[in-house]
């Protein structure tokens, strides 16, 4: 089976989308293996120190103060995983989850958590037998870092809980690991706490979600494209010398991206005449650039943020390089939990965008010459009306998902933990507004190949008319009413599995 190394650099987002999506297993690298040996040490040093030390002989959160003699660490270590193992609700996704559990082991290769070598073997070899802790929807504040996820991973690790085996079966976790060969870990001191006490849920969502919406803009790009030819709009607004008068690398992108799509286009064609009487496009069409282009900007922006995320050892108590183990903040989430945030704010936008575009498709006073609701015979036939409103429920919701999680603190543990970023919540809604978004372009996309046809005999892009031919091997083409839904989810896998991009790239050549 093919593995990722992990070893004491960053992991890259590929290597995380590999593991989490594509099964991929891990291993850890020799120099990752010294390191965490090396700090190792320096926790069983100071295990028989008479002063107490944080995580290592003392209990946890508000109880810190209080003094645990040598015979009861193991104790405490266990409980601490059984009692922060308390989520509630929904099963998160497998990805999810491999992808926390991926990250974890990469701040135990660091070097700076203490573990013992045989505790991140363990980590390593539950990826690559494909077992998944059951992880629940609720229960991370998101500082300590994702506390509830991370301990239904260490329960798992010591043979406690429930998992999905490597075809999704839900079975007991010690029965899991007897089956692929992993001996439970018996937790020493720290270790609870080390595999606990990190941001790795809400950065392994945050990597999969700069992943996913780097391909989604390149969709909603398409859509855009395929509106604008439909609705007889013009590509002069996408010049480079005007978009070059305001230098946003996004921006610049999205307009060389629907000047590059609507190229050859017979439908563009047709109006460039001294007859076309329109002075400018409606804002849905002419500012596609600027708002696909500070979407992308923004995934830019997050993108960054992860990487640094990427490059960091997130533990408290850490170990440093020179040896001491000191307690730190690294585990508040807010440098992630902001960025979430920013991304389902853009993705709210982008939806509405779209939105518009395709209702403009649909009402005869804006369409250009279009039937009304793009109906075979309107009155007796609803056309894509519908469509329109399943678009503008979700909207609605998307409005509703970019209202931010991370200025909604509230104050846990006695007061010791009296500020909370929410980062996991906000990752949580982005997921769900990504699902959203990549509906609502769907909707576009069918909506507007359903205009292009309905432009004939003019032809449109060789680029767009590749997307468009691609939706109606799934999906027939203008004609009476049919049942719609199926038609919707057609036109969903053709954005989210990547297939409307690569369409037009073999048209593009």
């Amino acid at each position: 089976m093919p593995s990722v190394t992990v070893g004491v650099e960053p992991l890259s987002f590929q290597e995380i989308i590999a593991v989490a999506r594509d099964g991929v297993g891990a291993t850890l690298s020799p120099e990752a293996e010294f390191e965490i040996a090396t700090s190792r040490k320096v926790v069983e040093a100071l295990a028989d120190d008479v002063e107490p030390h944080y995580g290592v002989s003392t209990g946890f959160g508000a109880l810190a103060t209080r003094h645990i003699p040598a015979e009861l660490r193991a104790d405490l270590q266990r409980s601490l995983v059984r009692s922060h193992a308390a989520g509630s609700g929904a099963e998160v996704e497998r990805e999810v989850v491999r992808a926390l559990m991926l990250l974890r082991l990469h701040t135990l290769a660091t070097g700076r958590t203490g573990v013992r070598l045989e505790t991140a073997r363990t980590y390593a070899a539950m990826l690559t037998a494909g077992i998944t802790p059951v992880v629940k929807e609720y229960g991370s504040l998101g500082c300590s870092g994702d506390l509830a996820p991370l301990a239904h991973c260490a329960l798992a690790a010591i043979g406690e809980g429930e998992v999905r085996d490597a075809d999704g079966v839900l079975r007991p976790a010690a029965e899991a690991l007897a089956e692929a060969g992993i001996t439970p870990v018996v937790l020493a001191e720290k270790e609870g706490l080390a595999l606990i006490n990190g941001t790795d849920g809400m950065l392994g969502m945050l990597v999969l979600a700069c992943h996913d919406l780097t391909a989604l803009l390149r969709a909603a790009d398409v859509a855009a494209a395929i509106s604008v030819e439909a609705l007889l709009g013009t590509d002069a607004v996408f010049a480079p010398d005007l978009q070059q008068l305001r230098p946003h690398p996004g921006q610049a992108d999205s307009a060389a991206n629907l000047r590059a799509l609507l190229d050859g286009s017979a439908i563009m064609a047709s109006h460039r005449n001294p007859e076309c009487t329109r002075v400018q496009d409606a804002y849905s069409l002419r500012c596609t650039p600027q708002v696909h282009g500070a979407a992308r900007d923004t995934v830019a922006h997050a993108s960054a943020v992860a990487a640094r995320e990427l490059a960091s050892a997130v533990d408290n108590p850490a170990v440093t390089v020179d040896g001491r183990l000191e307690s730190n903040g690294n585990f508040h989430g807010a440098p992630l939990a902001y960025v979430l945030d920013f991304l389902a704010i853009a993705v709210a936008d982008l939806a509405s965008m779209s939105e518009r575009r395709t209702d403009r498709m649909l009402d005869t006073a804006r369409s250009h010459g279009l039937p009304a609701f793009l109906a075979d015979d309107p009155g007796v036939d609803s056309g894509h009306m519908i469509a329109q409103y399943t678009q503008a429920a979700i909207v609605a919701e998307l409005k509703r998902l970019a209202v931010p999680a991370s200025v909604d603190s509230i104050p846990s543990s006695a007061m010791q933990e009296d500020h909370v970023s929410m980062g996991w919540s906000a990752a949580r809604k982005l997921r769900r507004a990504i699902d959203g978004l990549t509906r609502v372009v769907a909707v576009e996309l069918l909506t507007g190949a359903r205009a292009l046809d309905l432009r004939a005999p003019l032809a449109p892009a060789p680029a767009t008319a590749a997307v468009r031919d691609a939706l109606r091997r799934r999906v027939d083409g203008p004609g009476p009413d049919r049942y719609l839904a199926p038609e919707i989810e057609a036109a969903v896998d053709l954005v989210a599995s990547g297939a409307a991009v690569a369409a037009t790239g073999i048209a593009l050549g």
